[in-house]
């Protein structure tokens, strides 16, 4: 299944796409797998500064593989077995693109459900159509939460509003997920891949090395306390001084131009 995650890179911008149409993209196994590979490939390479990632077809992602839930509930192979291995390399996938140190952009146009909000949700921008929605619909097929659901939804709309959302199984049209802040911006369905590609264009074109101890630091903050968070600032700050990138925003500032980062 090598073309169930697609990936294209074009000015520096990486477009991660998951290729099932025709089941509305489900994060099965080998799904998760694929995209957990995409992603050790482009965090290494240095023509790459940000991340898109997006479904093809009409959903961004339906989740669970409902089908493939049947299946193994009427197979003879172990239940506890069988859901070991899946919930164990979705982890995996999903704490790589957490912890990803490149800017990533969730490109939602269409249905973002379960297992497939969570990768929405662990992007650091999410980027939505006015056709998008968004839901963590786990009760409907009675189960709890799984693929960072209690670590990132919480993070994003409070413990509360959370605690609703996987209760009532809600599917939040564009503007509610926008409300909520699931969603950073919803954009007019004619305009939206322009209107994207603007946003990305402009933090693909940002300070790389900058971005990357912004991204942990904020990801990390929450558990810290303040004179620990401070520590850890400086510490980052300290490294990047030594950055060109950060030569060019002060050398672009005193002439009044726009700097132009280079990622190093």
């Amino acid at each position: 299944m090598s073309d169930a995650v697609l990936v294209d890179v074009e000015d520096e911008i990486a477009t991660v796409t998951l290729n099932r149409p025709d089941r509305m993209n489900p994060v099965t196994g080998p799904i998760s797998e694929a995209l957990r590979d995409r992603l050790d490939e482009l965090e290494t390479r240095n023509d790459v500064r940000c991340v898109v990632l997006e479904g093809k077809g009409r959903a961004f992602s339906a989740g669970g593989d409902i089908t493939g839930m049947k299946e193994r509930l009427d197979s003879d192979i172990s239940l506890d077995e069988s859901t070991a291995q899946l919930e164990r390399g979705l982890s995996e996938t999903m704490v790589k693109l957490v912890r990803f140190p490149k800017p990533t952009v969730a490109k939602v146009d269409g249905p973002a459900v379960g297992a497939g909000a969570n990768l929405a949700i662990a992007c650091d921008v999410v980027l939505a159509s006015e056709g998008a929605s968004i839901g963590f619909t786990f009760n409907q097929v009675g189960l709890s939460v799984d693929g960072g659901t209690s670590y990132l939804l919480p993070r994003v709309v409070g413990v509360n509003v959370a605690k609703e959302l996987v209760f009532t199984g809600e599917i939040c049209d564009a503007h509610r997920g926008e409300e909520l802040g699931l969603f950073n911006h919803v954009y007019d369905a004619e305009a939206f891949d322009e209107e994207v590609a603007a946003m990305v264009g402009r933090i693909a074109n940002g300070p790389t090395v900058a971005f990357r101890h912004a991204k942990r630091l904020l990801q990390d903050g929450m558990e810290k306390s303040l004179p620990r968070a401070l520590e850890d600032e400086s510490t980052a700050q300290g490294v990047v001084f030594d950055t060109h990138d950060h030569e060019e925003g002060v050398d672009a500032f005193l002439e009044d131009r726009d700097p132009q980062f280079e990622g190093r």
